[in-house]
């Protein structure tokens, strides 16, 4: 491996490719390998205004070294993305969403021969969120848990990505299914369940907090995002540290040393 990590971004010219294009280019241990769109992308071969990777490409070189691939595709581009990863045996890290059973279970399958890294926010403080309420949900297995979200008014899906990867953390900690725990409903609530709540508008960024409800206390937990920027520099952290890792899947909070969950 070359002493700054070569990285490539699959998705590059989305909202959060360009991010994190634009963190890997002012990061001085890491570098913008190549900038990768769909083929057929009217972005293709059109300039990125990086000097490692002047222009979108829609593919690698095989004669392209690179020590890890980013992607933030989404969906429809993540399976070429790993097969590429798979492949050149190189790290892979993804943000993409909206994944279905069996692009989990070839990501589960790729991380016997590369170190595989997925997380839905890859923002440091939702980590350390998530190890928290980990934690609050297994001291405390008979209190209720509200997750409650909040997206700008263009966010499709609810709820968030983020918010049902706390709602999965605390039942694991619980070691209760979440599908049986986990309700959106209004009225009556059985002891120990897993509520959400959704707000969308305007232009927020990304908020969470996770109500822990005991009878007499509560416990609240929260983060909100003021910068988009966070989950670039998120990324391309996991990004550096992933490509030293050996064969496996990895967690945002192995990165932290606060251990697997």
């Amino acid at each position: 491996m070359s002493e700054s990590t070569r990285i490539i971004v699959n998705g590059a010219a989305g909202r959060m490719g360009r991010a994190v294009s634009h963190v890997i280019a002012g990061s001085a241990d890491v570098v913008l390998a190549a900038a990768l769109v769909r083929p057929g992308s009217a972005m293709q071969a059109t300039p990125t205004g990086y000097a490692s990777a002047p222009a979108y490409v829609s593919e690698v070189p095989a004669t392209m070294a690179f020590d890890v691939l980013v992607d933030v595709s989404g969906a429809a581009g993540f399976d070429a993305a790993l097969r590429l990863a798979v492949e050149r045996s190189v790290a892979f890290v993804s943000g993409s969403t909206g994944l279905d059973a069996l692009q989990m279970q070839a990501l589960h399958r790729a991380a016997e021969d590369i170190p595989v890294l997925w997380a839905a926010n890859f923002s440091v403080g939702v980590a350390v969120l998530a190890h928290l309420v980990g934690e609050a949900a297994r001291l405390l297995p008979d209190w209720d848990i509200e997750i409650i979200e909040a997206h700008h008014r263009h966010k499709r899906d609810a709820p968030s990505g983020t918010a049902l990867m706390l709602g999965q953390r605390a039942a694991f900690a619980r070691d209760i299914d979440f599908a049986d725990s986990a309700t959106d409903r209004c009225g009556p609530r059985s002891t120990g369940s897993i509520g959400f709540a959704v707000s969308r508008g305007g232009d927020v960024i990304g908020e969470h907090e996770v109500r822990l409800l005991g009878s007499g206390e509560r416990i609240e937990l929260v983060h909100r995002a003021a910068d988009r920027e966070i989950f670039a520099r998120g990324a391309v952290k996991a990004a550096s540290w992933l490509a030293r890792q050996a064969p496996g899947r990895y967690l945002m909070t192995d990165m932290l040393g606060l251990g697997r969950a």
